[in-house]
């Protein structure tokens, strides 16, 4: 009976494995077309692809319609996974650049620009990325489908390392044109609070001579080298800072389940958590095993808190982390952008209690986050905010999992404090894996911009731009960007089985709709 109980709660576990809450997503499941590949086989031509980019200039779209109902096939499978990549479900297309929708708070007239209206600040927003130890036993591979538990796989997961370096080179081309002050992560950098996870992260952002996202016995998922996810690379590292944001997957496992004894356990070990399957790379393909042995590695530690955000304050510069931060174990803190008006405010809404909602506690309000908005004020800064989680993600701790806090703030109470703060202007947030666009608050209202994951299809950044407009508004302008795959087929092929897992129907488009991409979202500045 303990063991069917547990298999239960391992069910409602993978439930907040993906992603966030219902609540927080604006996803389609789905095109509109009748079947996948509807009108254009694998032996069609598709349109020469641009140079990856700023997708104003171009875009990508799947060659095949995307499926109204989930292939039958099943992509953790190798000979389905290969059936459905030869029937060319990953294949993708050129396609037209997409225009700046402009909104302005309250609906108001667009006001027209200063003679003096500046560019005060340009960076990167690159939300989960989500490094994944593919052959970790404390996974859960073996309830991913295409409805509640979609993400406990993903195809492309043996590439994500890869990936994430594409997009590196891409923001750092991106920067050699046009500037950027720094890079702005959205949480959910490692998949499973993994010491190895996340040293790949920081090698990667922060650049190393060779990174080898593989654990355990040496893997090599295609013969020979520099051909396949799991073979080192050179890492370049961003060439502006990075700063550090803490989402649940950060620190709990499977971005859901408390560090307990057990789970401390097995991931260092041979054995799948009770009720769990990993990935046995023995076999080709790296098909699921429920029962082991897989190799034991460990450096697969689970971090702590505290031992994350010593991690991370210990490499290079900190990424914004310092002592304070090693002490709390919570990634609180404030980063000014030399010569403008602008301060960012980033928050920890993780819980290390459990369960994939945030939680934002009225204890971190009273110690760090008010005496933070109130010293804005007072210095006259405009704010944005930084969390992984958007307001409605959330909660009070409880969620499965989770151990209800107290002292957490409600939605409404967290929208009626920062409406208090003329000052808070942006919100940037990760953890839905969906592009969107919100104006939020209680009084005072602040548009809240969610970024899709570099992890999952559309698998891009956003590039956003403050400007000064000299006429008593400000415009925050975004723009999504696709890493350059030139000269990088590993990262190719991740990104070609990304786009697979969305069109094939087992993993939902975090594309947003049109007005919650390129988009200029005006806001009156505030009188401080």
């Amino acid at each position: 009976m303990a063991s069917i109980f547990k298999l239960l709660l391992t069910c409602l576990l993978l439930l907040a494995l993906a992603c966030g809450d219902d609540s927080d997503a604006n996803v389609d499941d789905g095109g509109d077309g009748d079947t996948p590949d509807a009108g254009m086989g694998p032996g069609a031509e598709p349109d020469p692809l641009p140079e990856l980019g700023l997708t104003t200039n171009a875009t990508l779209a799947p060659v095949s319609t995307p499926a109204d109902t989930p292939d039958d096939r099943f992509p953790l499978e190798p000979e389905d996974r290969a059936s459905m990549l030869e029937d060319g479900l990953g294949d993708e297309m050129g396609a037209d650049g997409e225009p700046y929708l402009t909104r302005v708070m309250g609906d108001a007239d667009t006001p027209p620009p200063g003679e003096g209206r500046e560019l005060i600040a340009r960076f990167a927003h690159l939300p989960d990325l989500q490094l994944t130890d593919d052959e970790s036993p404390a996974r859960a591979v073996n309830f991913d489908n295409a409805t509640l538990f979609a993400g406990a796989f993903r195809p492309q997961e043996s590439y994500l390392c890869h990936m994430t370096n594409a997009m590196v080179r891409t923001l750092n081309e991106v920067h050699a044109d046009h500037p950027l002050d720094f890079v702005l992560l959205g949480g959910d950098n490692a998949d499973n609070a993994q010491s190895n996870e996340v040293d790949w992260v920081l090698q990667i952002l922060g650049g190393a001579d060779e990174v080898e996202c593989d654990s355990a016995d040496d893997t090599d998922l295609v013969e020979g080298p520099d051909n396949d996810g799991k073979d080192p690379f050179e890492a370049p590292g961003l060439d502006v800072p990075f700063y550090w944001v803490t989402g649940n997957h950060d620190i709990l496992a499977q971005g859901t389940a408390p560090l307990s004894e057990e789970y401390m356990t097995a991931v260092v070990g041979e054995l799948p958590v009770e009720g769990f399957a990993c990935r046995d790379f023995s076999i080709e393909g790296g098909p699921m095993t429920m029962e082991g042995p897989v190799p034991a590695d460990p450096d697969r530690f689970f971090l702590s808190r505290e031992a994350l955000m010593e991690r991370v304050a210990g490499h290079d510069d900190g990424h914004g982390v310092g002592d304070d931060q090693v002490e709390s174990g919570k990634a609180i803190y404030t980063v000014d952008v030399e010569g403008t008006p602008l301060r960012l405010l980033v928050l920890d809404t993780a819980a290390e209690t459990g369960a994939a909602e945030g939680v934002i506690h009225q204890a971190d309000i009273d110690a760090a986050i008010g005496p933070a908005l109130d010293q804005a004020v007072e210095n006259g800064k405009w704010v944005i905010l930084a969390s992984h989680h958007a307001v409605s993600s959330l909660g009070n701790g409880g969620g499965f999992m989770g151990v209800v806090q107290e002292d957490a703030v409600t939605q409404e109470d967290w929208l009626a404090l920062i409406g208090s703060y003329p000052n808070v202007l942006f919100s940037m947030v990760g953890h839905s894996h969906v592009n969107r666009v919100r104006a939020l608050g209680d009084g005072h209202q602040f548009w809240e911009l969610t970024t899709s994951a570099l992890a999952d299809y559309p698998h891009q950044a956003r590039i956003v731009e403050i400007w000064d407009q000299d006429n008593g508004w400000v415009m925050l302008r975004a723009t999504q960007v696709d890493f350059d795959v030139t000269d990088d087929p590993i990262a190719a092929e991740g990104r070609r089985r990304g786009v697979m897992d969305f069109v094939s129907g087992w993993n939902p488009d975090g594309s947003g709709e049109l007005e919650d991409r390129n988009v200029e979202l005006w806001i009156e500045e505030p009188d401080l």
